[in-house]
This record gives structure tokens, sequence and C-alpha cells, in this order.
């Protein structure tokens, strides 16, 4: 599949403050529903992620599912909060 793709978060951290993280990566695999990609930008379960692409035909919200650490990145599977259309070819 490889989409790049412009991750955002935004969360408040247990002390209150306020985090931002953005980074350029690339979905390796994608349902209607779900999204595959790794990222150095920290994240876990129940995080909310903006995910774009360059023209703006991929713009939506995904939460956090599952997530597998690895030395300088985290592999993630985020689900879509609301359906994505024209995301891929639906059956």
């Amino acid at each position: 599949m490889r989409i790049p793709v412009r991750l955002s978060r935004s969360a408040s951290a247990s002390g209150g403050a306020a985090l931002a993280a953005s980074e350029s990566t690339v979905i390796e695999f994608g349902t209607p529903c779900e999204v595959l990609f790794a990222c150095t930008t920290p994240l876990e379960f129940g995080d909310t992620v903006e995910l774009r692409n360059s023209d703006g035909s991929l713009d939506a919200e995904a939460s956090v599912v599952a997530v597998q650490y690895h030395p300088g990145k985290t592999i993630v599977a985020a689900r879509f909060v609301r359906e994505v259309p024209n995301w891929i070819v639906k059956p």
C-alpha cells in the first residue's frame, strides 16, 4: 500500500501539560477501517491521531488500538473514528 501521510497527535500528558507531535510517515497496510504504520512519535493505546496525505484525499482521525515498541520507532495499528470516504476501494 505505502501511502505517505502526515501524522499529528494532540493529547494531554499526565501532568496536565498539552503535548503536540507531528511527523511524516507511511501507511504500510490499510483496510476500510484500520491502518498500520511506524512512527517515532510516542503513542499509546487510546491516543487519537490525525492522518492526512498531501492531496487531502485522506484527512481522518483514528484511535490507536495497538502498539509494538522497537528501539527508535513504534509500530501502530489505528482504527478510523468515522467512515472515511474514498479511502480505498471497498468490496
